[in-house]
């Protein structure tokens, strides 16, 4: 694969994986709510729901799904649904303070479950590869469907490097308002927004 190519993508890959969307303002409502362990580990979950994506793209199922407008609003909408599930859950913990010293038990492998089916039940991810990937792939190497499977594995090494800054960075934000027991209560309340924004732009997004 051509160098400038690969470089290309990469900055490509960086540049959306920054944008806000709902892949890392999930991770940043883990990190704020819990710990930066936590939105690690929901960071693992998500870019492991991103090889399957990556999958359906170089095969050609996500284009498939896009054909079948009903298959499409379906997995769309259970992942809205989905998201939405856990804003109600948060909200029904509004009145829980949070604190640092680790008396909310954390339970990482569920958090690592939820990225993963958060991220597959969002079929705008396979579209996005099924657009990106093939704008990078040198034609005149051949091994098309390797070298998108090559590209894709870079996208989720960069983004799961960006999430694990990412979650460290809210991690010092939570530190400084769970002093403040006003808000300290409220984390739950701030993760509950976080999901319905996330759910309601995943549900209302065009197809």
């Amino acid at each position: 694969m051509d160098l400038i190519l690969l470089l290309s993508f990469l900055g490509a890959a960086i540049f959306l994986t920054l944008m806000p969307g709902p892949d890392i303002l999930f991770v940043i409502a883990q990190s704020i709510s819990q710990s930066k362990k936590a939105g690690i580990a929901t960071a693992l979950g998500l870019c492991s729901g991103l090889f399957v994506h990556i999958t359906a793209a170089t095969l050609g199922i996500s284009a498939i799904i896009y054909q079948s407008s009903l298959a499409f609003a379906i997995v769309k909408y259970a992942g809205a649904a989905y998201l939405l599930f856990l804003a109600w859950q948060s909200f029904r913990e509004k009145g829980k303070d949070l604190r640092i010293n680790g008396q909310k038990p954390l339970q990482y492998k569920q958090l690592y479950k939820k990225g993963i089916l958060m991220n597959i039940l969002n079929p705008k991810v396979s579209l996005f590869f099924l657009a990106l990937l093939p704008q990078f792939v040198d034609k005149t190497a051949g091994h098309i469907s390797l070298q998108m499977l090559i590209l894709g594995f870079i996208f989720m090494m960069q983004a799961l490097i960006i999430f694990i800054a990412v979650s460290i960075l809210s991690d010092k934000i939570r530190r400084l308002l769970i002093g403040h027991s006003f808000i300290g209560k409220r984390m739950n309340m701030i993760q509950g927004l976080l999901f319905t924004i996330i759910g309601l732009q995943i549900a209302f997004s065009k197809n």
